[in-house]
């Protein structure tokens, strides 16, 4: 074939992998509502020729939030909120709306939470770090420390400019120690000791985009994680939250740290030049304050040493007048922002999509000679967006494997009118660690003439820095391909190739398909899954957890769920019913597993959506309710009588209009015990069929994948949501666990029930609701008539009324085999 035929071809390949239709195939969760693309043509009308990838540098504002805060302005007279008249108390009282708003947003209180203005982030870490009440050595308590995570931005490892002076310690942290050296501290080692420590790190990378356990939080703060578990004194958490805030949830209820600094622009994209430091109340008292402006006194003489600052929080911290009009601007960013959202759970899971498949597909990208066209330096496989922000990071390499500089790329993607940002991003710490480079190399090159901010890409082949690309709410899938063009364009050798085994592997990683996530984390974070235990693959641990709130609807996948005497906590315990009161499953009605419950336990909410339908939330539990019985279920329920209460009219009539009949959603009765009729006859159900959980071994999973292909060459083929499991496991031989007795989870006890018996549902695609016969008839093909697939468990014993599961725990299986008479345990 002549080269041109066949690099028309390759290219040809490449442009049907980068569709919208390839997209929706991994990721279901795109724009916020119908019209999405009109919303963008309206509101960013300005952008139209423009591919803007440098979000997490600042996101774009709305044309609507800047129209809308104009008319604001124009309409209203806003005074000094310092003085008295009307003018003034109208800024005042709209100044004080918004900290109440601020605070709402990150669902907490005034009673918990202070907002204290500041002009960005660095502003808010300058000030923890000047008023943080830092304590000396002395014959009878150790320094202060200032502990930092090494994959922190420039402006946190500042803080040590400012504590070296004062005899504190400073102490790096790598990501991998905070976990691997945690220990329990003895009850004798909880003395008295008041000394005040300080542990700094981000929510989220800005470098990496990677999402640090939010449960350090606590974990620190109670002493149980390293380095703390390794320091009497008092522990304080400062909660770097630039970054994540900017696409992500965060709930300071569960999450309570004691100072979280960020800035408004890379959330809103206007106003810019403000920011926020949240301090818990509890934590202000503490902190000292030297200088004091206008605004911050109760009372002061000018010829004495005499000051009494105001009770006030967030007046003390304020020096001078706030950036008022800026901060009444920000009443119309976050109306303009959830206008068009509906929230940040909605962002995260729509910027998440968009960078997890711009990874796959540039991960999998190969030079004509099968060398990858780029490296990326990030600790994820973008499985999850509880794990990994809307951020991605990497250097392009030559068909010989050599790094393209980073200000090359720069310049050409400029020509494209391409935005990315290049450099090491204000995160040393980070940048050292994926790009190999010592605190050597990093003295060197400064010696060699590269400073921080320069264009110097390539010391002695060597890359000083990288390419960053990140999204915000408003990108689209055309910004994706518009990126990946550029790139097969620029910087692939013809003919193009795809790692097609790679790429098949990224897009059967079903967790990208799973319903929107509000994850909650154990109290001091689960396990971390490493880089190489998922290189080596041999690593046993929980890979996944999937509720599903709603019987025979949608999972909720989670990384971190509260275990309850039922199971999983609000795992099945609601069903829907036609008008005879009759359970639906997706045997009689397949669209059920369109329907997307999603639970939220800071709100106590059951939020139900579905494509085309508006999302209404439903109580978790709502005592004030009749109950009722709604007669015996059909489905697999095994006859039981179950008591239930009804959810409502609203609930019912939702479902009604998408199942398109009469249907209800009830609820198991709280004061209603179900026993299990098999096996441990004591154990107590939800609305599940057989058991209190369902596992799945993922090597399993991939066996009949494999088998499936082979028959059929689909090389894409999803089955994990198929089956429908809690738990899915890695790390073993497929169907090992069919002969197990017992396992253990974290420190939970887990007692195998049986074998599922597979019937025609494995045959619904959840994300469509066709029907297929597959992958049924393999199944029984593969195993001989045998269509049993996965096991189920029961729990045996709780660790604590706080029993929690965590993706990333490890596990260990028993096996009892008989053997002269006796029974022998086989782990």
């Amino acid at each position: 074939m002549p080269l041109q035929e066949a690099t028309e071809k390759e290219s040809l390949n490449f442009n049907q992998l980068c569709t919208f239709e390839s997209f929706e195939e991994v990721w279901s969760h795109y724009g916020y509502k119908s019209g999405f693309k009109d919303v963008i043509e309206r509101e960013f009308s300005r952008t139209k020729g423009i591919t803007y990838l440098d979000h997490a540098g600042t996101t774009l504002y709305p044309e609507s939030l800047v129209r809308e805060f104009y008319q604001d302005i124009s309409r209203n007279v806003y005074g000094n909120p310092h003085s008295h008249n009307p003018s003034s108390r109208l800024t005042h009282d709209t100044v004080e709306h918004v900290r109440y708003r601020i605070l709402q947003h990150f669902n907490t209180t005034p009673d918990k939470y202070s907002v204290i203005f500041t002009s960005g982030c660095t502003a808010a870490l300058k000030l923890v770090a000047e008023s943080f009440p830092w304590s000396p050595p002395t014959a009878m308590e150790p320094a202060s420390q200032f502990c930092y995570l090494t994959d922190n931005h420039t402006s946190v490892v500042g803080i040590r400019g400012v504590t070296s002076a004062l005899g504190v310690v400073s102490l790096p942290v790598s990501p991998e120690e905070i976990e691997a050296r945690a220990r329990d501290v003895a009850q004798s080692e909880c003395s008295s000791c008041q000394t005040p420590h300080l542990f700094c790190y981000p929510a989220q990378s800005n470098f990496s985009g990677r999402k640090y356990s939010l449960g350090y939080v606590r974990g620190i703060q109670a002493r149980k994680l390293y380095p703390a578990c390794d320091s009497q004194g008092r522990w304080f958490v400062l909660l770097d939250a630039a970054s994540f805030a900017s696409c992500s949830p965060l709930d300071l209820q569960e999450h309570p740290a004691d100072f979280v600094p960020f800035s408004f622009y890379k959330m809103f994209g206007f106003p810019t030049g403000l920011g926020a430091l949240l301090v818990r109340n509890d934590t202000a008292a503490l902190l000292r304050k030297a200088y004091f402006g206008g605004g911050t006194a109760a009372a002061y003489l000018a010829g004495e040493n005499y000051y009494v600052p105001t009770p006030n929080i967030a007046n003390r911290f304020e020096d001078g007048t706030v950036s008022f009009l800026n901060v009444i601007a920000l009443n119309h960013s976050f109306d303009t922002l959830h206008k068009l959202t509906g929230g940040m759970d909605k962002v995260q899971l729509h910027t998440f999509g968009l960078a997890r498949y711009t990874y796959m597909l540039l991960s999998s990208l190969c030079h004509g000679n099968g060398q990858p066209v780029a490296q990326i330096y990030s600790d994820s496989e973008f499985e999850n967006p509880s794990t990994q922000g809307a951020i991605l990071n990497f250097n392009l390499t030559d068909c010989h494997g050599q790094i393209v500089g980073y200000s090359q790329v720069d310049k050409l993607a400029s020509l494209f009118n391409i935005h990315v940002r290049t450099g090491c991003f204000c995160n040393t710490g980070a940048c050292q660690i994926f790009l190999g480079t010592t605190n050597q190399d990093v003295k060197s090159n400064l010696q060699a003439g590269h400073v921080c901010g320069d264009d110097v890409d390539l010391v002695d082949g060597r890359p000083t820095g990288s390419v960053r690309v990140s999204f915000g709410y408003m990108s689209t899938f055309r910004d994706c391909q518009n990126f990946l063009n550029f790139v097969v364009e620029c910087f692939v050798e013809k003919p193009v190739e795809v790692d097609q085994v790679k790429l098949d592997r990224l897009k059967s990683n079903t967790s990208s398909k799973g319903s929107s996530q509000y994850p909650v984390v154990n109290e001091y974070g689960g396990k971390a899954i490493t880089k190489e235990a998922k290189s080596l693959g041999k690593a046993q641990y929980l890979t996944n957890i999937y509720i599903y709130p709603i019987k025979s609807c949608a999972a909720f996948e989670v990384t971190d769920w509260p275990v309850c005497p039922l199971g999983l906590l609000h795992d099945r315990g609601w069903m829907v019913v036609n008008g005879n009161g009759v359970c639906l499953n997706q045997k009689r009605e397949p669209r059920l597993c369109l329907i997307h419950p999603q639970i939220y336990l800071p709100s106590n909410t059951l939020l139900l959506q579905a494509s085309g339908m508006d999302t209404i939330s439903v109580p978790l539990e709502n005592h004030n309710e009749p109950h009722q019985s709604h007669g015996v279920c059909q489905s697999k329920l095994c006859g039981d009588r179950v008591q239930t209460v009804d959810c409502g009219d609203e609930a019912a009539s939702w479902l009604s209009e998408f199942l398109g009949q009469p249907c209800r959603l009830i609820r198991q009765s709280p004061d209603f015990i179900r026993n299990m009729k098999k096996g441990v006859s004591s154990t107590a159900l939800s609305l599940v069929n057989e058991a209190q959980y369902l596992m799945i071994n993922h090597a399993s999973v991939d066996l009949l994948q494999r088998h499936i292909t082979s028959r059929y060459s689909i090389t894409c083929y999803i089955l994990v949501s198929r089956f429908r499991a809690n738990l899915v496991i890695s790390g073993l031989e497929p169907f090992e666990e069919d002969d197990w007795s017992h396992l253990i989870i974290g420190n939970t006890h887990f007692q195998v029930a049986g074998r599922c018996g597979r019937c025609q549902m494995i045959g619904v695609d959840q994300n469509t609701g066709a029907k297929t016969k597959e992958p049924l008839l393999s199944l029984s093909a593969y195993r001989k008539g045998k269509v049993t697939f996965g096991v189920y468990l029961v729990h045996q014993s709780l660790d604590g009324s706080n029993a929690t599961l965590s993706v990333g725990y490890h596990f260990q299986m028993f096996l009892y085999v008989w053997k002269h008479g006796w029974v022998t345990i086989l782990t």
